[in-house]
């Protein structure tokens, strides 16, 4: 799948693609001053930023876009542990697959796969 990040917050924040099957997508974002809270460490809002396009990637590999857009509806986030520098990555696999609704659990892991963050998050699946 061919996605265009230029110009977007994806790519403000450095996200790259690892895996993307219907099973698993993951993504890669560094742990930088784009992605860095005022204390230098990662910013939570950034970590849910990661998940929410882990899933919504996902999402976009199950429905035809030609008819169908995606859209977050609903996420959460636990926070785990701190990150100052280095990459985390966002694990997402679906927990269900419907027609206008799909549901994703999202691991934020480290390099080291040390968890850093745990979301699920709820993508809603709309008629174009």
């Amino acid at each position: 799948m061919e996605i265009d990040y230029k110009n977007t917050m994806l790519g403000a924040l450095g996200m790259e693609e690892v895996t993307l099957t219907k099973d698993r997508v993951v993504l890669s974002m560094p742990v930088d001053e784009r992605t860095h809270q005022p204390l230098g460490f990662l910013h939570g809002g950034a970590s849910v930023a990661l998940a929410e396009t882990a899933a919504s990637i996902g999402s976009i590999l199950h429905v035809d876009m030609e008819q169908y857009n995606v859209f977050g509806i609903e996420i959460n986030a636990n926070h785990i542990k701190s990150k100052h520098s280095g990459l985390v990555y966002g694990v997402a696999t679906p927990t269900h697959i419907g027609k206008s609704t799909m549901v994703w659990e999202i691991n934020i892991v480290d390099e080291s796969d040390a968890l850093i963050c745990v979301s699920r998050c709820t993508v809603g699946v709309v008629p174009k």
